[in-house]
């Protein structure tokens, strides 16, 4: 049986807690603040800034069958225009092309 930690359970729930209040006041600030346009265009773009910026530093790092799924990625996501269904493909891309090569 697994044993859980009371401290350990009590710092999840209170990251947890604070990611929900984050996310909460974003929205309520962003409802309650006139946007420009430039900050609109640039709050729309950032999903994709996070994922560039996290997955790139391995990319750079990586190895033939990094490159050959950073490749499905963008075929996917030029075929599709799914971010979702390129990061899917991507990772598909990764184990089997690891799988291969």
């Amino acid at each position: 049986m697994l044993a859980l930690e009371p401290l350990v359970v009590g710092v999840v729930l209170a990251m947890a807690l604070v990611t929900y209040l984050t996310k909460i006041g974003g929205i309520w600030l962003v409802r309650h603040v006139e946007l420009s346009e430039r900050l609109e265009a640039g709050l729309s773009v950032l999903p994709g800034a996070i994922v560039v910026a996290v997955l790139a530093p391995e990319l750079a790092a990586g190895g033939p069958a990094e490159w050959g799924a950073a490749g499905v990625v963008l075929l996917v996501m030029w075929r599709t225009e799914s971010i979702l269904l390129a990061l899917v493909a991507g990772v598909a891309g990764v184990v089997l092309f690891r799988t291969l090569l």
